[in-house]
């Protein structure tokens, strides 16, 4: 995993369903999007909400289009839904 991504890295959310406290939404895991933006390195929740710590880890924006996350979405097809997603949630795709 890395957090050398930049804005249009197309990359892939981890397909992965640990117990506990966790930010990544369950609808994007294993579904494919594209970095739109960094926001920086911060403190990673899911080590805080067992008041733990580690290194930090940076944060992305991820852009999904809404037919790829739902398939029978009867919206435009150009409909999208931006995600913030921590670095070792994401792999290349």
């Amino acid at each position: 995993m890395s957090s050398d991504f930049i804005s249009g890295d197309r990359v892939c959310v981890r397909e992965d369903y640990p117990i506990g406290h966790f930010r990544t939404p369950v609808f994007v895991r294993g579904k494919s999007g594209v970095v739109t933006r960094k926001f920086g390195s911060f403190d990673n929740p899911e080590l805080l909400a067992y008041a733990r710590t580690g290194p930090k880890k940076a944060l992305y924006e991820v852009r999904f289009k809404q037919t790829d996350l739902w398939p029978d979405y009867a919206g435009s097809p150009y409909d999208t839904l931006d995600i913030d997603l921590y670095e070792h949630w994401l792999e290349k795709a």
